[in-house]
C-alpha cells in the first residue's frame, strides 16, 4: 500500500533537478524516449497529495495546500476544485502528466487508519463529492486522473508486523454502501484510472490475498461491478508485505493476469528490470496472451492521448510559468489554510488568545511532541542542509547535541508565536516519558499552555500527556491560580474530537509550515476560523443538540407591532453606547416597505415568535422575494437576549426557508439585504461574534465559506475634509461629466435602466426608487461618458431626515462618540452602482463620492458623512480618501440545492 507521511520520500527535494540547459528531468525523459523512437510521450506521474504528503517541493516555486481532509473542513467544493487546478498547474509546468489522486478511501474507522488527513473523511457521499472537484480540477489543468486506492484503504485490520499484509474484512454489501460509493460516482464522472491496492480481502463472498493480484478484485468489482473501462494501475509491487510473500517476478504476471494496465514498482531501477522479464517470461510462457497486452496498451494510449503530446512533452512552460503562477497560488494557498483551521471546542473563549492573557501576564507555555520532520518541508531541507555543514566551535557542537531527533520540527512555530505575542514564550518538547519535573515546572509559570498533538489515537503517550497536563491545569485553576489549556491536533482531528474534557481544541490537519503560520495567525484574532470537521464529525455536530421547536407565526403589525419594537429596544439595551448596533435607531416600521409607482414590489413575509397571553415577542424574521431575480432574501433574525440559546432562532429560521423554498421558481438564497439596509449580511464588525454567527449559520446549512464582502464608510468629520492630492487632477484628466438629479423624470428613467442593468439586486433597485420618491431629501449623483453621454455610474445622496433613514437606520444613527451624531446636518452616500467591467471604475467611484460630499458641503450638510453599501473591492479605494469602517459585513448567495435533501419540517 501506498506509504505513509513519514515514510515518504520526495521525487525531487527542489527544482535543482533541473539540468544545466534549465530541462527538468521529466522534459529529459521524454527526449530520450522521443530519441529512442517511441511513438508517443512517457506517462510521468508521482504523488501530490499536498499536506504531509507531496513529491514535489521547492520553497520558491511550489505552493503548499492542505491535504484532502484539510481542503474538505473548509467546506468549500469551490476552493477543493481551485487547490487541485492549481496543483495540477504546477505539476504540468515541470512536466508531470498524471497525478496519482485522487484518494478516494472512506475512513469507515477513522480513528485507528494510517491514511489519516490524507482521505477525506468518512462520508461516502462527501469523500464522492471533494474527490469529483479534485479529479475536475486536475484534469481541466490537463493532466490525467488515478484514484486510489481501491476497493479501500479506509478500513484496514492490522494484525502483525509491516510483513503481514492488512486485511479488509468488510462484506461486499457493506462496501458497496460505503467504500465504493467515491469509485463508482468517480468512474461515472470520467476517472481516467484507477490504483487498486495491495491489501487482502477476507470475508465470506470474497478470500483475496493481495487485492491487485485478484481478478475477482480488477475484473469482477472493479470493470465488471463497477463498468469501469479506464487503465487499473496495481500497487507497488515492492511493498514488504507484497514483495516477500509473492516475489516481483511473479507478482508482475500476476498483476497483468488480473487486469493491471500498469504496473507499479517506485524505487529500484534493478526490481524494475527484474518485474520486466517476469512480463516477458509470463509471454513467453502463454501465461499472458497478446491480446491482453494490446487490450492494456489501448488503454493507455487513449489516457496519453488525453494528457500529453510531444509538443507538450518537449515543451513544459518550466520555472519561468510557475513563477507567473506563485503569486496567485500564495494566495490561494493562504486562503485554503486560513479556512481549514477548525476550532472544534472553545468552552472558555480562550480564541483569540488575546482573551486569555495580557502581556503583562504569565508566560506562555508551547509544548510539542517528538516528530520526524515531513520529507518535503522547509524543516526537512534544513534539517540537511544543517548535516552537511562542518561544525567548527565546541559551543555549536553543544548547541546541536541539545536539540533532540524531532525537536526542531516545531521551533519556527515556538518563534511565530513569540513573534506575534511580542512576549516571551516558554517551549519544550515531550516524549514518552510523560509529565518530567521541567514540565510541572514550566506549567506553573505559565498562564496559557498549549499543546501540540499528532495522531495521538496511534502515538497514544501524546493522549496520556495531555490529559495528564488538562488535569493539572483543572486542579491549579481550582486553588485560584488560573490555567488556560489550549490543544492543537497538527494532524488527525480524531485526537480529542469527542474528548469534552479538552475544553478548547483546534484542528489543523498538518504541520507544514504553511499551516503552522495559518495557526498562528488563527490564535491570534488575526482571521476568524470557520473550518468545520469533515463527515459524521460535521454532521453530529449540527444535530448534537436537543432542539426545542417553537410556534412560529406570521407577523401581524396591529398584533405585532408594539411587541417588535420593545424587542428592538431590549437588544439596544444590551449594546454599549458607543457601540454600533445594526438596530439602533431601527423601529417597527422599518420592516414594511412601501412600493413607489413603476417599481415591481419585493414580496414580504415577516414572522415571529411571542408570547400569546402577554403579546410579548421573543424572536422576529423578515424575508423578501424578488420574482425579477428569483432570489429570496432572509433580511433579519434576531431574538430576545434572555431568550437566546433556546432554538428560538432556529424554528424562526427554518419556518422562513421553508416559506421561500416554496416560491416556483426560486434558484437562490441570500443573507442579509438591502432593503431594508438593517442587517447587510452577518455582522462582523465584532470578529468574534461574527465567527459565532457564521458558524451557526453554516451549521444550519448556508455556506459560509466565500461571503461577498459589504461596509458602511464613515468620514467623523466632514467639514475637514478635503480631497487626496491629485485627485482632482486624476478626475478631470478622464473628462468624466458629472450632474446631480432629483425626484421622477426622464433622467431618473435612465439612471433606474442603468441600475437595474449594471446591479443584481432588486433591493438596490428598490432603493434607488425610493430616493427618487423624496426629492426634497435625496438626490442622485450621476457620472456620464465624455464620449457619448451614457452614464457610467451613479450614488444616491441624502440628508439625515430622508425618508430613506426609515429602512436604512445607519443613515440617521451612530455612536454618540461620532461628532456628528443625530445631528441632522449630516450627509450620507448610499448603493453606488459603476459597471464592473469598466476600465476607471476606480476613478469614477472617487468622482461621484467627492463630488457628492462636496455638494452636500455646500448646502451646509457635511458635518459628517456616512457611506452605506460599499462593496469589498471598493474598500480600499474610499480609505484612501479618508473613510473609515465603521460597520462590516458578509453577504451569503446559496444556491436552492444546498437544502433540497435537508429536513426544514
Amino acid at each position: 500500500m501506498d506509504v505513509t507521511e513519514e515514510e515518504l520520500d520526495p521525487l525531487w527535494k527542489n527544482l535543482d533537478c533541473c539540468s544545466p540547459d534549465g530541462k527538468s528531468s521529466p522534459e529529459e525523459l521524454q527526449t530520450i524516449a522521443h530519441q529512442a523512437g517511441h511513438p508517443v510521450p512517457l506517462i510521468i506521474a508521482l504523488d501530490q497529495e499536498n499536506g504531509g504528503v507531496n513529491s514535489l517541493f521547492d520553497e520558491d516555486y511550489i505552493c503548499q495546500f492542505p491535504s484532502a481532509m484539510g481542503v474538505a473542513a473548509t467546506g468549500s467544493l469551490e476552493l477543493a476544485y481551485e487547490v487541485a487546478y492549481a496543483t495540477a498547474k504546477e505539476l504540468s509546468a515541470v512536466g508531470v502528466n498524471m497525478i496519482m489522486g485522487p484518494c478516494l478511501d472512506v475512513l469507515t474507522n477513522a480513528r485507528y487508519q494510517p491514511l489519516g488527513v490524507r482521505a477525506t473523511g468518512d462520508d461516502p457521499q462527501e469523500v464522492s463529492q471533494y474527490g469529483i472537484a479534485a479529479m475536475n480540477g486536475y484534469k481541466d489543468a490537463g493532466i490525467a486522473t488515478c484514484g486510489k486506492h481501491f476497493p479501500s484503504y479506509g478500513n484496514l485490520d492490522f494484525l502483525g508486523s509491516s510483513l503481514d499484509m492488512p486485511i479488509i474484512t468488510e462484506t461486499l454489501e457493506q462496501l458497496s454502501l460505503g467504500a465504493l460509493v467515491p469509485f463508482r460516482n468517480a468512474i461515472r464522472e470520467g476517472m481516467d484510472s484507477i490504483m487498486v491496492g495491495g491489501c487482502a480481502i477476507a470475508n465470506a463472498g470474497m478470500n483475496v490475498m493481495h487485492a491487485c493480484l485478484s481478478d475477482q478484485v480488477v475484473d469482477d468489482l472493479l470493470r465488471n461491478d463497477l463498468s469501469f473501462n479506464g487503465v487499473v494501475v496495481s500497487e507497488c509491487l515492492e511493498m514488504e508485505a507484497l514483495s516477500h510473500d509473492i516475489g516481483v517476478r511473479g507478482g508482475t504476471v500476476m498483476a497483468v493476469e488480473a487486469g493491471c494496465d500498469l504496473v507499479l514498482l517506485c524505487r529500484s531501477y534493478a526490481v524494475q528490470r527484474e518485474a520486466i522479464a517476469g512480463l516477458k517470461l509470463g509471454l513467453e510462457n502463454d501465461m499472458i496472451s497478446r491480446d491482453r497486452i494490446n487490450l492494456s496498451l489501448r488503454r493507455v494510449l487513449k489516457v496519453k492521448s488525453q494528457c500529453t503530446s510531444w509538443a507538450k512533452a518537449l515543451n513544459p512552460p518550466g520555472i519561468k510559468h510557475l513563477a507567473s503562477l506563485h503569486p496567485s497560488h500564495l494566495a490561494l494557498s493562504t486562503k485554503a489554510y486560513d479556512h481549514s483551521i477548525t476550532v472544534m471546542r472553545d468552552k472558555g473563549h480562550l480564541l483569540p488568545l488575546s482573551n486569555s492573557y495580557s502581556e503583562d501576564d504569565d508566560d506562555l507555555l508551547l509544548l510539542t511532541p517528538l516528530v520526524k520532520p515531513l520529507p518535503a518541508s522547509a524543516a526537512t531541507a534544513s534539517l540537511n542542509s544543517e548535516n552537511t555543514k562542518f561544525i567548527n566551535t565546541e559551543a555549536e557542537k553543544s548547541h546541536k547535541s541539545s536539540i533532540m531527533s524531532g525537536e526542531g520540527v516545531f521551533r519556527e512555530l515556538g518563534r511565530a508565536l513569540a513573534r506575534q505575542r511580542h512576549g516571551r514564550l516558554l517551549h519544550t518538547s515531550y516524549t514518552a516519558n510523560g509529565v518530567r519535573p521541567v514540565h510541572e515546572n514550566l506549567i506553573n509559570r505559565a498562564g496559557t499552555i498549549i499543546i501540540i498533538t499528532a495522531d495521538a489515537t496511534r502515538n497514544l503517550y501524546q493522549n496520556g500527556f495531555t490529559k495528564h497536563v488538562a488535569m493539572m491545569c483543572s486542579m491549579l485553576s481550582s486553588a485560584g491560580k488560573k490555567k488556560s489549556l489550549i490543544v492543537v491536533s497538527v494532524s488527525s482531528p480524531y485526537d480529542f474530537a469527542m474528548d469534552k474534557s479538552i475544553g478548547t481544541y483546534v484542528c489543523t490537519f498538518d504541520f507544514t509550515e504553511t499551516a503552522m503560520k495559518a495557526l498562528v495567525r488563527a490564535l491570534f484574532g488575526d482571521f476568524v476560523p470557520q473550518g468545520t470537521l469533515p463527515g459524521t464529525l460535521r454532521k453530529s455536530r449540527k444535530v448534537q443538540k436537543s432542539r426545542q421547536h417553537w410556534l412560529v407565526e406570521s407577523y401581524n403589525r396591529d398584533r405585532d407591532a408594539r411587541g417588535l419594537q420593545e424587542l428592538i429596544k431590549s437588544i439596544e439595551k444590551t449594546t454599549l453606547p458607543n457601540q454600533q448596533t445594526a438596530l439602533r435607531g431601527a423601529t417597527a416600521d422599518s420592516f414594511e416597505l412601501p412600493y413607489p409607482v413603476n417599481y415591481t414590489p419585493l414580496e414580504e413575509s415577516h414572522y415571529v415568535v411571542r408570547n400569546s397571553s402577554t403579546q410579548a415577542l421573543f424572536g422576529f424574521c423578515s424575508t423578501t422575494y424578488s420574482p425579477n431575480t428569483h432570489t429570496g432574501t432572509l433580511s433579519t433574525l434576531f431574538v430576545d437576549p434572555s431568550k437566546r440559546n433556546l432554538s428560538i432562532g432556529h424554528s424562526l429560521h427554518q419556518r422562513a426557508l421553508r416559506h421561500l423554498l416554496q416560491k416556483p421558481n426560486i434558484t437562490h438564497l441570500q443573507l442579509g439585504s438591502t432593503l431594508p439596509a438593517i442587517y447587510l449580511g452577518i455582522p462582523m464588525s465584532d470578529l468574534t461574534e461574527g465567527a459565532r454567527l457564521k458558524r451557526w449559520f453554516a451549521t444550519n446549512g448556508w455556506d459560509v465559506v466565500s461571503p461577498r464582502l459589504l461596509y458602511t464608510l464613515i468620514i467623523r468629520n466632514g467639514v475637514l475634509w478635503t480631497p487626496p492630492e491629485g485627485l482632482l487632477a486624476t478626475i478631470q484628466r478622464v473628462s468624466l461629466q458629472f450632474d446631480l438629479i432629483h425626484g421622477p423624470s426622464h433622467s431618473a428613467t435612465q439612471v433606474l435602466d442603468f441600475v437595474q442593468t449594471h446591479s443584481s439586486s432588486a433591493e438596490i433597485l428598490g432603493t434607488y426608487n425610493l430616493a427618487i420618491a423624496d426629492p426634497k431629501s435625496c438626490g442622485i449623483v450621476r457620472a456620464k461618458s465624455p464620449i457619448d453621454g451614457t452614464l457610467v455610474g451613479t450614488v444616491i445622496i441624502s440628508r439625515s431626515d430622508t425618508l430613506l433613514s426609515r429602512w436604512m437606520p445607519v443613515l440617521s444613527s451612530s455612536p454618540s462618540s461620532y461628532s456628528y451624531s443625530q445631528n441632522t446636518n449630516a450627509s450620507n452616500l448610499k448603493a453606488p452602482v459603476i459597471p464592473s467591467n469598466n476600465a476607471q471604475r476606480e476613478t469614477i467611484l472617487q468622482g461621484l463620492v467627492m463630488l457628492s460630499i462636496r455638494q452636500n458641503k455646500n448646502k451646509g450638510d457635511g458635518k459628517g458623512v456616512v457611506l452605506n453599501w460599499v462593496v469589498g473591492g471598493d474598500r480600499d479605494v474610499l480609505l484612501g480618501m479618508g473613510f473609515d469602517v465603521l460597520e462590516a459585513w458578509e453577504e451569503v448567495v446559496c444556491g436552492v440545492e444546498r437544502w433540497s435533501e435537508m429536513n426544514l419540517g
